[in-house]
This record gives C-alpha cells, sequence and structure tokens, in this order.
C-alpha cells in the first residue's frame, strides 16, 4: 500500500501548480480516469456482448417458452445457446471485478491513519475544506450540511443524481428495445404455431420468477450510489463518483 500512497502523492505534487491544495484530490480523479481507460478494452467487449446478448433475446424467449416447466432442460438449452453463438453471460461483469482492487486500495488508504509505520500524510489533503480521509457524517458534525465540508458533499451528491437520472435513462431505453425484441420472438412463435394447426408452438410464455421485480429496481441502482459516497472516506467517494460518469458517459457511446 506503501506504493500506491506514493504514486498518489507523486500525482498530487504534479498537480499542485494547478490545483492547489485540492491536488490530492485531483490526482484521485486522475488516477480513476487511467485505471477507467486500462478496463475500457473490457468494457468494449462487454458492451459487443450485450448487443449480442440482445440479439438474442427472441431465442432465448422461445426457449422459455419451449422449456420453462423445465428448468434443468432450460439451464442447459440456454448454455448450450451462449456457447454456440459465443457469448458469455458473465462478460458485462469485469470491467467492475477489475476496478475492485483500486477502490479498496483507496478505501484502505484514506482510512488508516499510518502507513508503513509511518503517519498517513494523505489524510492532510482536501477537496476545498473537506478532508480526504473524512466521511458526510463527519462534515456534518463540523458545520453541519452547509458548512464548508457539507456543500463538498451536497455537490458530489447533486453529481450522482445527475448521473444516475442519466443512467435510468439508458438502463430504461435497453430494457424496452430488449422488451421488444423478445416480443418480436414471441410473435413468431405465436404465429408459427397457429400456421401448423396443432397448437403446440403458441404456448404459453412461461415468467421468470424474481425476473419482474429485477426490472423494476434495475433502473435505480444507480441512485444507490448515494448511499456508497455518504459512508466511505472522501478520496473512495470521488473514485466512485468519477467512475460513474465515466461509466455512464462510455455506455452511452457504445451503446448508439
Amino acid at each position: 500500500m506503501s506504493v500506491f500512497a506514493s504514486l498518489v502523492e507523486q500525482l498530487a505534487d504534479l498537480l499542485q501548480p494547478l490545483f492547489g491544495l485540492s491536488a490530492a484530490a485531483a490526482a484521485i480523479v486522475l488516477f480513476t480516469a487511467l485505471v477507467r481507460l486500462l478496463v475500457h478494452p473490457l468494457s468494449r467487449a462487454a458492451a459487443r456482448g450485450q448487443k449480442a446478448r440482445a440479439r438474442l433475446q427472441p431465442r432465448i424467449a422461445e426457449l422459455r417458452r419451449r422449456h420453462g416447466r423445465n428448468p434443468e432442460k432450460l439451464q442447459r438449452a440456454l448454455l448450450d445457446l451462449h456457447t454456440r453463438e459465443k457469448v458469455s453471460p458473465l462478460a458485462g461483469i469485469l470491467p467492475s471485478l477489475f476496478q475492485l482492487p483500486a477502490f479498496f486500495l483507496l478505501f484502505s488508504l484514506f482510512s488508516n491513519t499510518t502507513i508503513g509505520g509511518r503517519p498517513n500524510e494523505l489524510l492532510g489533503h482536501e477537496l476545498f475544506t473537506a478532508p480526504l480521509g473524512g466521511r458526510w457524517a463527519d462534515a456534518l458534525g463540523d458545520g453541519g450540511p452547509l458548512g464548508g465540508a457539507g456543500l463538498v458533499y451536497a455537490g458530489l451528491f447533486a453529481v450522482v443524481v445527475a448521473v444516475a437520472a442519466f443512467s435510468y435513462r439508458l438502463t430504461k431505453r435497453s430494457m424496452a428495445a430488449n422488451a421488444a425484441l423478445t416480443g418480436a420472438g414471441a410473435g413468431a412463435g405465436s404465429s408459427s404455431g397457429s400456421g401448423s394447426g396443432t397448437g403446440r408452438g403458441a404456448a404459453e410464455p412461461v415468467a421468470v420468477p424474481g425476473m419482474g421485480a429485477v426490472a423494476k429496481v434495475m433502473p435505480f441502482l444507480s441512485f444507490f450510489t448515494l448511499v456508497t459516497v455518504a459512508v466511505v472516506p472522501l478520496a473512495a467517494a470521488l473514485y466512485v463518483v468519477t467512475s460513474m460518469a465515466w461509466g455512464v458517459v462510455e455506455r452511452a457511446a457504445l451503446h448508439r
């Protein structure tokens, strides 16, 4: 962790002429951007995988209609379909997984008073008047929500709400597109069934347990970032907010 602390300190020294006392905060933003650049190839692969999964939605819906009463057979059929199409259901989570070490390093770095047996000098850095090692509760106890540190958090919360609202729109649009594809597949299945005259192809689609609740909650997940920003050290909150904003803009660009 001392190596990571030295990296942050060096970045802060480099940015000192431009950002003054907030140089360490700017260094964290820059560090976050570098991490996001490193995982960008994974984000592109995840976007391609999501588009491929969207194209598979009609076929997945058809498999659910055929095997919805037999979960084991449905699981095998879905696995075979993804294998044939070379689509990984887990590709979408890789960018987030690869960022976790950086987040936990920052969290640990700004939560410890000592590093390698020496005082943690990074805790003396601030974003305007808010200590990078402090939390929202500390800001409320030192000047309240309208104090200097409280206003810094108010600004962060405002950024999170704005980015989360944009993410909400993107998620709703993506879910609507997937629903349209699934509906198209359903229509095709019903038509083939009625044309055969047997009625077997027109089997009613089987609802996936819990999917309705997931679909309702998913667009709002980004708003839960407010909780994270409130409870982690400000340095880690900066990482979260910067990464969140980058991720939403990146998703909008990759899913055009």
